[in-house]
């Protein structure tokens, strides 16, 4: 297995060996020729990030892409789908961060239906939430809707930073392993964040590490069915130290992946992450592996 300090291959690496601590190893990434590369992106992107915000305020209602029809699609989208072609009509939701909004998820919402997805959709949860156990809920009668008007009984689930977590709640404490086939987190703090201790109010409360909540979900969780992959970045100016966006809990089995200079608001964003997460939607890998699949689909 690789650890966070060894030179990765591509993109993405996947990494289960114990990591530096956390100052040298925020300190090596930040002197890194690839944290500049990728700080100026994440600038560019949270310039961009900030015009889309508005647009990405009213709720987006579920439809399916009338252009994904059996036997029609790309040959890419054919194989990425060849072991299992009905994964494609599995519908997707797309659960954005704190303080945000499905905008956030402009670029992969259409990369997932370019890849074959046919229901792809966001959710907007209240910006005054309060409490992680409250939204988690909250998704799990979203996720309820969806399925009554898809007419499927599961739905897979991609999170951003807190929509993350919620939605690992939801799976690990609410019940939600029965309707949610495949759980992605991106930039996620499932061991909280030190930056949490700055905004002291309830719901960031909820979000440092040693949390009352982070806690709860630290219990045992045996029989789960919803297997988890955590993509997490050692760039991340938000989840701190970048080790917390790990998910590291003996039940779940989670999955790892280590992506290298990219920046928080980024990964949503970021052409090895979104080929990631479409393999791992369609079920085309999920156990650990050396680096990151080719993509496939251009």
């Amino acid at each position: 297995m690789r650890s966070p300090s060894d030179p990765a291959p591509g993109p993405a690496s996947h990494t289960g060996g114990r990591g530096q601590g956390a100052p040298r190893q925020l300190l090596r990434s930040l002197l890194s020729p690839a944290a500049f590369t990728g700080g100026m992106t994440e600038l560019a992107l949270v310039g961009a990030h900030v015009l889309m915000y508005p647009l990405g305020a009213r709720a987006e209602p579920l439809r399916i892409d009338p252009r994904c029809r059996p036997g029609e699609q790309p040959p890419g989208v054919r194989a990425l789908f060849a072991a299992d072609p009905l994964a494609a009509r599995v519908p997707v939701v797309l659960v954005h961060g704190l303080i945000d909004n499905h905008s956030i998820f402009a670029v992969m919402r259409r990369s997932l239906r370019r890849r074959g997805f046919t229901s792809v959709c966001s959710w907007n949860y209240s910006p005054f939430l309060s409490d992680v156990a409250r939204g988690a809920a909250d998704l799990g009668e979203h996720l309820q809707r969806v399925c009554e008007q898809t007419g499927h009984e599961r739905v897979h689930v991609v999170g951003h930073s807190l929509g993350g977590l919620l939605a690992r709640y939801h799976v690990q404490r609410q019940g939600g392993d029965r309707r949610v086939e495949t759980l992605v987190t991106l930039g996620t703090p499932h061991g909280g964040s030190v930056l949490a201790h700055l905004l002291p109010t309830p719901l960031v409360r909820q979000l440092r590490p040693g949390s009352a909540v982070l806690r709860e979900l630290a219990q045992p969780a045996p029989g789960l069915r919803t297997p988890v992959t955590a993509i997490y970045s050692d760039l991340d100016q938000v989840v701190v130290p970048s080790r917390a966006g790990r998910c590291e809990h003996p039940d779940l089995q989670a999955r790892n992946v280590l992506v290298r200079g990219v920046g928080h608001t980024s990964l949503p964003f970021h052409r090895g992450v979104l080929d990631e997460v479409a393999v791992t939607l369609a079920g085309v890998r999920r156990t650990p592996a050396a680096g990151l699949a080719p993509a496939a689909v251009a």
